[in-house]
């Protein structure tokens, strides 16, 4: 058995350009990266170890966050690389085949795929537009929720109009407008959940805004799902995770509006990245699909 497996990154369309970019690089654990070509489409590849990237052996690694990101680190730089050659279709992380003759054949049977979608992504770039909620501002401190075991007051009683408690001067702030702790403390907590209902609304509204923005000026979108837990950066909600297919052209114009568009938010926070290979556009189904950057 074979110490080594062969490491796809993406297929591209065979030509000069990938042929002089591609024997320049190094791909995941240092090894040289080379094309393996069929029919005027090429895979960019390499070696790599069959002790961690067997089945049973990659399921353990893919717990080894550190080993992980390395191998991420190291097929998007080779993907990032090709990608300035030409258009190029990233393959999944860790796309592995026994052999060469086991590339070829994916090159085979994907031809007529391959070859469309690397017409349509030529002179395309992709960019990610994330919109992040802004909390709304901090309301003055809550009142304390009432004691439920804390004994009520004692009422002084009179035949007439209400007496004063026998020794306690009367306060201006006594009388019928007079609002307790109990009702200070409902009404506090009714304004914060009024408030973050209008924060979500105008953020909504902020969403779409930079939605159609940036679509203007793409040819296709993916929405990625949010990112919440330890993914969302600095602890603020993301509202939207976006990729943008934009021809090279407009890619400026993308930029200003999206980016105008944002400064029209307040209630959002937008950050854009890019430009990236085409990751979420490969659409490349059962042979292999895109992986984010």
């Amino acid at each position: 058995m074979s110490t080594e497996l062969v490491y796809v990154y993406g297929v591209a369309a065979a030509g000069p350009g990938l042929a002089q970019t591609v024997p320049t690089l190094q791909g995941v654990g240092g090894a040289r990266v080379r094309l393996i070509e069929d029919g005027g489409l090429a895979a960019v590849a390499g070696p790599v170890a069959a002790a961690d990237f067997e089945e049973a052996a990659l399921a353990a690694r893919l717990e080894d966050l550190r080993w992980l990101e390395a191998v991420a680190r190291a097929h998007h730089a080779v993907v990032d690389a090709v990608a300035a050659a030409g258009p190029v279709l990233p393959l999944r992380l860790a796309t592995v085949y026994r052999d060469e003759d086991g590339v070829r054949a994916l090159l085979a049977d994907g031809r007529d795929l391959f070859a469309s979608r690397l017409a349509q992504l030529a002179g395309h770039v992709e960019w990610g537009v994330k919109v992040h909620l802004v909390p709304p501002p901090a309301p003055p401190p809550s009142a304390p929720a009432p004691d439920p075991s804390a004994r009520p007051a004692p009422v002084a009683h009179a035949s007439g109009p209400e007496a004063p408690t026998p020794g306690r001067r009367p306060s201006p702030t006594d009388g019928p407008g007079t609002v307790g702790p109990g009702r200070a403390y409902l009404r506090t907590r009714g304004h914060e959940r009024r408030s973050r209902e209008d924060a979500h609304r105008a953020a909504s509204a902020a969403v779409e805004h930079v939605r159609r923005t940036a679509a203007a000026h793409a040819a296709e979108r993916v929405n990625h799902r949010v990112q919440q837990g330890p993914l969302a950066e600095g602890g603020a909600e993301n509202l939207a995770n976006d990729a943008y297919l934009v021809p090279s052209e407009r890619c400026a114009a993308f930029l200003t509006e999206v980016r105008r568009a944002a400064e029209q938010e307040p209630a959002v926070r937008v950050e854009v990245t890019g430009p990236w290979a085409p990751y979420s556009f490969a659409g490349l189904d059962g042979s292999g699909a895109a992986a984010g950057p």
